[in-house]
């Protein structure tokens, strides 16, 4: 156990804090618009914070009991673990008068004001070692539940209110910046998504070509499938696997899995090389998409992808842009429509229609979208830095092996 930093006191949380219940609000009175908006597990991240629900944001036109109209800055713990993570993750409540305090979730209440800081109780129960302990206290096993009195019982290092204060504002001004680069990377993603709905529509041109765009099938354009694992390999060759769970929106996992042919999953037949594309042929629709750079050369693909390989005189780049653009995003829609499980074969891909004007100007909308992508990619860069630092830095500050200036 570590030593108690000066000050500090190792306690259990009853002393400092009240955890009070959430109401069950009426399901008859749910609506998708209204005044006030309920708070559930989805309104949280898993790491902590208050989560935005958009689409998915319930509201609610019943009659309302006092005391649950929740206030700006009010403190609230999931007690129900919807999502790998979500329990006992702590959200601020960002508006007044606006959102309810729904069931399945407490408020937190400083029992005295001189010696607790509500914000610095939301670091607390975001923290990785605090969440251990409520997992580890949690009742049910399909979905785990807590409660207050289990999250009241967590033990915790408590700093005087001095510097309670002190470490919740550096963390708070933390996360303001990730907040920020996470908005910038959204404005970059909208921008890119103008450009694309634009420059692979021929609605703006970047040469002075005065050709219409002309419409193809995939397979006037590129070679599907066109290489495969055999049997001839020797069962001891070692490859680098690309997985379906690899591959997420344009980007391979930087952690693949090496097998022998011999070890290999059945799945593992499809061999890449720089400049193919990956499509997703099983739930397409989630944009399970990449494209193969030079580090990739030579590994092995899933045949749950069908791997595009460009003609001569087609741009790569501007077929892998392409992929993601709502023309290829509404036609494979269409085909998945109606089906419990959502997949396209070789034959649809080969049919997808796409535009394109002469292989000039796919070079420049190319490195026009290129450039995009790198300012983006930059930023998820700068994101993941700021999150693993802040990590760190609450490692550091919430143990006291970091003591803070008051």
């Amino acid at each position: 156990m570590s030593k108690v930093p000066g000050g500090w006191v190792r306690t259990t949380l009853e002393d400092f804090i009240e955890i009070k219940h959430g109401f069950a609000f009426k399901s008859e009175f749910f609506s998708d618009t209204g005044d006030y908006v309920l708070m559930t597990p989805g309104s949280f991240y898993e790491e902590g914070g208050f989560r935005d629900q958009k689409g998915k944001t319930k509201y609610y036109s019943g009659t309302i009991p006092d005391g649950y109209i929740l206030n700006k800055g009010d403190v609230l713990l999931a007690m129900t673990e919807q999502g790998a993570g979500l329990l006992g993750s702590a959200a601020i409540v960002p508006e007044n008068n606006k959102y309810l305090h729904n069931q399945r979730l407490g408020l937190l209440k400083v029992k005295d004001i001189s010696r607790a800081s509500a914000e610095f109780f939301f670091w607390l129960y975001n923290f990785p070692l605090i969440r251990k302990q409520i997992n580890e206290q949690a009742s049910g096993t399909k979905v785990k539940h807590t409660s207050p009195d289990r999250l009241r019982g967590v033990t915790a290092l408590v700093p005087p209110l001095s510097e309670q204060q002190k470490i919740a504002k550096i963390l708070s001004t933390w996360d303001k910046a990730i907040s920020t680069t996470e908005q910038l990377i959204s404005n970059s993603q909208q921008q890119k998504k103008a450009l694309m709905d634009k420059l692979l529509t021929g609605t703006k041109r970047l040469s002075k070509a005065i050709d219409p765009f002309k419409e193809y099938r995939f397979s006037e354009l590129l070679e599907i499938d066109s290489k495969t694992l055999s049997n001839k390999f020797n069962k001891d060759f070692e490859f680098d696997y690309i997985s379906l769970s690899d591959v997420n929106n344009g980007y391979i996992s930087d952690k693949l899995k090496k097998y022998t042919v011999e070890e290999a999953p059945s799945r593992a037949k499809r061999v890449v090389h720089k400049g193919d594309v990956l499509l997703s042929t099983v739930r397409p629709n989630l944009q399970g998409f990449a494209k193969i750079e030079e580090k990739h050369d030579g590994f092995i693909a899933s045949t749950g992808f069908s791997v595009l390989t460009s003609n001569k005189n087609v741009c790569s780049d501007y077929i892998y842009h392409y992929v993601f653009s709502k023309h290829i995003t509404d036609q494979i829609n269409s085909l998945v429509a109606g089906t419990n499980y959502p997949a396209i074969n070789s034959s649809d891909v080969a049919n997808l229609v796409i535009y394109c004007p002469d292989y000039k100007e796919q070079v420049e909308i190319s490195s026009v979208l290129n450039i995009s992508c790198k300012m983006i990619q930059l930023l998820q860069k700068k994101l993941a830095g700021l999150k693993q630092e802040k990590q760190a830095l609450m490692q550091q500050l919430l143990t006291g092996k970091r003591r803070v200036v008051v």
